[in-house]
């Protein structure tokens, strides 16, 4: 009988903690989420079906893919994703867990070095963190920037978990890609879970993905980058709506 009571006791310890551990807000930060756009002057927005890549699992309650070209074609495409969830669910994939530096590699995609690979970009005010990639496939080039929201604040840590394991992968031209085993066994992946824990910033909770890119042509990254910098606050704007107290029925992506 003791014995079951001290494993009854770990198991509600197990499910009660990470409840009363992760729940520090940054009081520096203002809670806000960021409204996807699809209006922008002097841009059309084309709505895009999401492939059957791996963010096809994410189950978003809400979800935004497209891209916006001029109607002169003056410029090159820009490329956005976003993706919310409003509440956690145990049962489903975790937000985060499909960055583009794990399903666009798993896709075919090999990652280009590119200096640096994070960057802050301030937006109405705020500094957001912007993880910051170059994908390239059969001689096509992207520039990609992607961030994450958990609670209306940006993140005290990096989402990238799998970069050094894409990294690898592709170094060594894996046919398998990224595996079970080469995630698991990867140090920057466990070092995020455990700055999430320090912080005590929940990796659970309502969250908000975004995902923006445009195409690098002779070897132009610095054109690149002023396009997505120039972009993102018309794309993302302020929202008071709190996806949290949202009903709303899930999305089919």
């Amino acid at each position: 009988m003791k014995s079951l009571g001290i494993l009854a006791a770990l198991v509600a310890l197990v499910w009660v903690f990470p409840k009363a551990w992760y729940t520090r807000t940054d009081t520096t930060q203002t809670v806000q989420w960021l409204a996807e756009q699809t209006n922008a002057p002097g841009w059309t927005y084309i709505p895009v079906e999401v492939d059957k890549s791996a963010e096809r699992l994410l189950v978003a309650d809400r979800l935004i893919n497209g891209e916006f070209r001029k109607a002169d074609r003056s410029t090159q495409p820009i490329r956005v994703f976003g993706a919310r969830r409003f509440k956690e669910d145990p049962k489903e994939i975790g937000l985060f867990v499909h960055t583009p530096d794990r399903c666009w590699v798993q896709s075919g995609w090999n990652l280009d070095a590119v200096t640096p690979d994070f960057i802050e970009v301030e937006l109405h005010g705020r500094r957001i963190g912007f993880e910051r990639r170059i994908f390239t496939v059969q001689g096509q080039s992207e520039l990609v920037y992607f961030a994450g929201l958990v609670g209306g604040q940006t993140l005290p840590y990096r989402l990238d978990h799998n970069y050094s394991v894409s990294k690898r992968v592709v170094r060594a031209g894996a046919t398998d890609r990224i595996t079970k085993a080469n995630r698991w066994n990867d140090s920057v992946l466990w070092r995020r879970v455990m700055d999430s824990f320090l912080s005590r910033r929940p990796l659970l909770g309502p969250k908000q993905f975004l995902r923006i890119s445009t195409p690098v042509y002779g070897g132009n990254v610095a054109a690149a980058d002023q396009r997505l910098r120039e972009m993102l606050p018309i794309w993302l704007k302020p929202e008071d709506t709190q996806p949290a107290n949202v009903t709303t029925a899930k999305a089919t992506p």
